[in-house]
């Protein structure tokens, strides 16, 4: 049987669970077409909707000592995020920043739940600085003033003191600083001398300083930093596999409560344990009960003693488990539900590696339509899925739009090209500025693993991605543009020089690291596929945001126009009250119902 798109998109997704006070737990859902603030007081009860706004809200964290949370919301997807405070018992709010021109990055409640920090670009646009503010006060004091570039608050110390800062100069490169929030001095803590990532960052008993990171190391692990000596190394705690990343962390630090995930090849591995007493290991870990799939954070309540555990899989919407931090018992506590679409019509990928033109092999997800065999003698189309990042990694959560094209009959295939997370540093920088086309390289590579599939119809190729996904996009059909029977670009960069001239101040520096800088026009033309725009031959599908502030719209326009001076027929489809990410659902359905019917008419 086959479903309209917006069945499958009109399936709810909860996430970004947090503990209250008494022991509730407020989430994240979009049952109202966009995300809103959920209470729940037991498994499988109806939950309390508590927000009711037309803009999405783009986090939830709830105070450590009263019964009030704090929820970030924008205007229009402009991830201008502003704060607000909502009271639990009276369903008050009350709007704690006002300045709707500057990005808000949250961070975090002070331990007695008296007062927040946050860091901001108030000042100037490529400059967040850090401020601290009551829970009632009008007015944030400002702590300490940035001398330039993207930091956010980390941690506080549990003697609300001290705050840790991240600095993050790129993807793969961040520093932790210690504030003295009194005197706003600061002091590195992290290793001068080595790029590394630090994420996660919690403290411990005792005041010990903890962390994913991969310092010294080829993948990620649990970390213990040594802050009295700033910046003398990193003490492993947690190694996990030697081949995969730890990827999320949560300690309680009055109990040392501990709870961890590993990536293994894309599936989570999930434990819960408790730091030793003298803090160097983890000890007494349990799984929890969970089915195969995804993790993508996990909370421990105020006492440590359960954790809430954000999960998906390919044939699973995102769900909350509770699970109990000593014993690993998980039961699950929000069931979005499916709008009548049997759950066994959700179909399950598989992991393959296909090699690539240096010969190593690169990681993929391949998924058939139902009733279609890898012995059938029958052809499908295929779709090429490519992520954003470009560090991110695709791993097997639930989709529901690829669950939609699957219903209509494409296969989809899903590479983490080499630039990809999740697979060693290594494997992460093999991408880097003058080595960006390599990884379309990889994409080109895949296709010919396609040619080896019986059921894949190679003439009926889709290349599909968002973001830096959608860079990947045209440069596969510029670089490529035989293989293609159609392409879909989400938000993709079309010209780097372009791009970097206009994405968000306070990310162009960052972005430079990856993708090269303005100063090397000579390399952004290279590789950019507004050069070689003469080259595609397929039809072309573009949507944007109007208030995209990270790949201004720009990008989206200037490719159309060129592509439609030469006769290629191509389709735009601009939301004016949308940024980087279409988050309203009457968008979305719009938007893939137009995608659909594309699709139909070239494929």
């Amino acid at each position: 049987m086959s479903y309209g798109v917006a069945r499958y998109i009109g399936i709810d997704s909860t996430d970004t669970p947090t503990f209250t006070p008494d022991g509730d737990l407020a989430f994240l859902a979009d049952t109202t077409g966009t995300p809103q603030v959920y209470r729940l007081g037991s498994p499988g009860a109806w939950p309390e909707r508590l927000t009711a706004h037309d803009e999405r809200v783009s986090f939830v964290d709830t105070s450590p000592t009263r019964d009030e949370l704090m929820f970030g919301m924008d205007e229009g997807s402009n991830e201008r995020d502003q704060l607000y405070r909502y009271d639990l018992e009276t369903g008050e709010e009350h709007q704690l920043t006002d300045q709707p021109e500057s990005k808000h990055l949250w961070g975090g409640w002070g331990p007695d739940g008296d007062r927040f920090a946050f860091a901001a670009n108030r000042r100037q646009g490529d400059t967040f600085d850090v401020y601290v503010q009551g829970r009632d006060g009008e007015g944030a004091d400002l702590v300490w003033e940035g001398p330039g570039g993207f930091v956010g608050v980390a941690a506080w110390h549990p003697d609300g003191d001290a705050l840790v800062l991240q600095e993050s100069n790129s993807s793969a490169d961040q520093v932790l600083y210690w504030l003295d929030i009194e005197s706003g001095t600061t002091e590195r803590i992290t290793d001068a001398d080595e790029e590394a990532r630090y994420h996660h960052v919690n403290f411990g008993p005792d005041g010990d300083l903890y962390a994913v990171t991969d310092y010294g190391a080829e993948t990620a692990y649990v970390g213990r930093l040594d802050v009295s000596g700033r910046g003398d190394g990193v003490e492993t705690i947690e190694a996990g596999h030697e081949e995969w990343n730890v990827d999320a962390l949560g300690i309680d630090a009055e109990t040392g409560r501990v709870a961890y995930t590993l990536n293994v090849d894309g599936y989570s591995e999930t434990y819960l344990g408790s730091l030793s007493d003298d803090g160097t290991a983890v000890v007494d870990a349990v799984e929890p009960d969970l089915p195969e799939g995804v993790v993508a954070g996990v909370e421990l309540d105020p006492d440590g003693e359960r954790a809430a555990i954000e999960f998906s899989a390919d044939d699973h919407p995102h769900s909350v488990y509770v699970a109990s931090a000593e014993f690993g018992d998980a039961e699950r506590w929000t069931t979005p539900g499916t709008l009548g679409i049997p759950e066994d019509r959700f179909l399950r990928s598989e992991t393959v590696r296909y090699e690539t033109f240096d010969g190593r092999e690169i990681p993929a997800y391949w998924t058939l339509p139902p009733g279609v065999d890898e012995d059938d003698d029958e052809e499908v189309p295929v779709m090429v899925d490519i992520h954003g990042g470009p560090e991110h990694q695709r791993r097997p959560w639930f989709y529901p739009t690829k669950q939609y094209f699957l219903n209509q009959g494409y296969a989809v295939l899903e590479p983490n090209v080499r630039g990809s997370s999740g697979y060693g540093k290594e494997y992460t920088h093999l991408d880097d500025q003058e080595k960006r086309l390599d990884s379309v390289k990889d994409v080109k590579y895949a296709t010919e693993w396609l040619e080896e599939q019986p059921v894949a119809d190679t003439d009926r190729l889709v290349v599909y991605g968002r973001s830096y996904g959608g860079f990947m996009v045209l440069s596969a059909i510029t670089q490529y543009p035989d293989l293609w029977a159609a392409a879909v670009d989400f938000v993709g960069i079309a010209d780097f020089q372009t791009f970097l001239e206009n994405t968000g101040e306070w990310r162009r520096e960052h972005r430079a690291a990856e993708y090269g800088s303005l100063d090397d026009p000579e390399l952004l033309e290279r590789i950019s596929p507004i050069h070689d725009v003469d080259e595609i031959q397929c039809p072309l599908f573009i949507q944007h945001g109007a208030n995209d502030p990270r790949v201004p719209v720009g990008e989206a326009e200037q490719i159309a126009e060129a592509v439609e001076e030469r006769g290629i027929p191509v389709e735009t489809c601009i939301f004016e009250d949308e940024g980087h990410h279409t988050t309203d659902r009457e968008n979305l359905i719009e938007e893939f119902e137009r995608i659909a019917a594309f699709l139909e008419e070239h494929v």
